[in-house]
């Protein structure tokens, strides 16, 4: 019998074999259900076929781990949370095609920035706030913590004296908080999420009242409830500078998510952290500590640029050193003496000698606004105005919109014992918060001594500050 012959017969009897065990089977299984009764103690396991069927492999069912961006760039993309409120608006596309006309300036600032953007991106994503707020200190300094305005703002975020004050920034001769990169972070954030919380969650709002002022916002939304017009950011009349603003952001975000599309090449930024914290618990030079760790020397300043003088001085116990040098540093201040870590040379004044230590202390400042001259600014502030063109080397008595003049208590100086009431005139976009922060007093304070005045301010109004010794 030839092999296919052979092998079609033993298939037709294996088939018939199966056909027969089947019947058995079924048979059995159809007596076990008639009888009503399955012994719970019986030896033999009868396979249970609907449990093998409904059972899935653990690999069908598992899904696969989000994978963790490598580029900074790309987990700031992923945060994004502001592009859907952007849509087709020609203020934006105004700015993005200035982005793409200037693609070296946002590879600069980013070059600038990859020191600091990944622990931005952090306290941000710790807050659930949108990443699109990384982005804001390239519109404000460039990502340049030794950024100076005109207005005498500093830092990455662009502080003004008294507003730096009032997030607990301290400003000396050695140390300034606004450019400590840790320190102003917080600040600027806790900023944000307080007009975020005042504007009810809208975060274009939020974002013009960081650039004009909370007082200046609420007056255009006022005007727009009065008029039954829209009160979204699109719709109010604010200063041109803040008119720009929102867009120039939501523009920049716009271009990170696609660069290439703008023509601009942001190099990759490491996803981790750039440096690390390292305690410190005597006064320390910045060149000797950069040798110490042999960091470079310019790198540790632009780390710490709080420290004015390079020397830890007035400062947080602490610095900011490159995470690779941050473990030899520590190991090399536990065995070095002080003496070893402290410059001769004698430091630099950073004010004029003759305004001293108590000067400082009752140092205000005033930001001009439209329609101020040195008169009435010195009327308002009850000061000279020679002294006003004496503390800010004024020649004349030209002023600019913006500008920030810095004004003494010259009554500080006759050493009485109580506070004296000084009036101030409420200017065009003032609140009272901005102008308890102008004084540096708690808003509460300045709520008491005026008790008629509400939250809307009126140009001209008169409020009663009582200054602080």
């Amino acid at each position: 019998m030839s092999s296919s012959i052979r092998y079609s017969i033993s298939s037709d009897a294996l088939t018939r074999l199966a056909q027969a065990i089947a019947v058995a089977v079924s048979a059995t299984l159809a007596g076990c259900q008639s009888s009503g009764h399955v012994p719970q103690n019986d030896t033999t396991h009868t396979p249970n076929f609907n449990a093998r069927i409904k059972q899935k492999p653990i690999w069908l069912s598992a899904k696969p781990s989000p994978q963790v961006p490598q580029d900074v760039w790309e987990r700031m993309r992923q945060g994004f949370q502001l592009q859907e409120a952007s849509g087709v608006n020609p203020r934006i596309e105004q700015q993005r095609l200035w982005f793409a006309s200037n693609p070296s300036f946002l590879e600069n600032a980013g070059e600038r920035g990859s020191l600091y953007i990944h622990y931005i991106v952090e306290r941000l994503e710790e807050r659930n706030m949108p990443l699109e707020l990384a982005l804001l200190p390239v519109i404000e300094s460039a990502y340049n913590p030794m950024a100076y305005s005109r207005a005498n703002a500093v830092g990455l975020w662009q502080f003004v004296p008294a507003t730096g004050r009032y997030f607990n920034l301290r400003q000396t001769r050695f140390y300034d908080g606004r450019r400590d990169i840790t320190a102003s972070t917080t600040a600027a954030l806790d900023y944000l999420t307080r007009l975020h919380d005042m504007f009810n969650g809208d975060w274009l709002l939020a974002l013009a009242a960081y650039n004009a002022g909370e007082g200046t916002v609420s007056r255009a939304i006022e005007r727009n409830e009065k008029l039954g017009l829209p009160t979204d950011y699109w719709n109010l009349t604010l200063p041109s500078e803040t008119q720009a603003y929102v867009p120039k952001l939501l523009a920049l975000s716009q271009v990170v998510l696609t660069p290439q599309a703008y023509g601009v090449n942001l190099n990759p930024i490491a996803n981790e952290p750039y440096f690390q914290v390292v305690e410190i618990n005597q006064r320390m030079d910045l060149s000797k500590v950069a040798a110490v760790a042999n960091i470079d020397e310019d790198e540790l300043f632009q780390l710490n640029p709080a420290f004015k003088q390079r020397t830890t001085i007035d400062g947080p116990q602490h610095l900011l050193v490159p995470t690779a040098k941050a473990e030899l540093l520590t190991a090399s201040l536990s065995t070095m003496k002080p003496e070893e870590l402290i410059s001769k040379r004698s430091l630099k004044p950073v004010f004029d000698r003759d305004e001293g230590r108590d000067s400082l202390r009752h140092k205000r400042t005033y930001r001009v606004k439209s329609g101020d001259n040195l008169t009435l600014i010195a009327k308002a502030n009850k000061v000279k105005v020679q002294d006003l063109q004496r503390w800010n080397k004024l020649s004349g008595k030209n002023l600019k919109v913006g500008q920030t003049l810095v004004m003494q208590d010259t009554r500080k100086r006759a050493g009485k014992g109580k506070n004296k009431p000084t009036q101030y005139k409420v200017k065009r976009g003032d609140s009272l918060y901005m102008v308890a922060k102008r004084f540096n007093v708690e808003m509460q304070h300045l709520k008491r001594w005026n008790p008629r005045a509400s939250k809307a301010l009126k140009p001209g109004q008169m409020l009663t500050v009582y200054l602080p010794h």
